[in-house]
């Protein structure tokens, strides 16, 4: 599963609305969006309309061409069009714009753990050539 970033800028007009609207999202847009493959999706707002998304997916692409295919996605992305700004006529859905994942904690630790295990593996086999329990 690949982790996927985003912004988009609300409008300052729209920032209370736009909060409003995420406390209860309509119960068919939660599960278009899980079946499309849309995991552990969060978003974060802050006071000056920056929007921070994340996302997990095998296929960011794949996951939003079923989401464009569903009914339920036409209608909130309609209504969701207006809180934003810079979206040059794209959906919210199109118009964000990735980020460039630069740091993972799981992802370095993994790497450790894995350097720990070679260095682990090559002293073990260090000490049995030094005892001759290796030929």
């Amino acid at each position: 599963m690949h982790r996927y970033c985003f912004s988009l800028e609300v409008r300052q007009d729209k920032l209370e609305e736009y909060r409003q609207r995420h406390t209860a999202v309509w119960p068919e847009m939660l599960m278009a969006l899980r079946d499309a493959g849309w995991a552990n999706y969060s978003l974060f707002l802050r006071p000056d309309g920056l929007l921070i998304g994340y996302v997990e997916a095998d296929d960011l692409g794949a996951a939003q061409a079923a989401m464009a295919a569903t009914a339920v996605n036409e209608r909130w992305q309609r209504e969701m069009a207006d809180f934003f700004t810079g979206l040059q006529a794209a959906t919210p859905d199109e118009g964000f714009q990735l980020m460039d994942e630069i740091f993972n904690l799981g992802d370095q630790l993994d790497q450790l753990d894995q350097l720990d295990q070679l260095e682990r593996t090559e002293q073990r086999s260090d000490n049995r050539v030094e005892d001759g329990t290796e030929k």
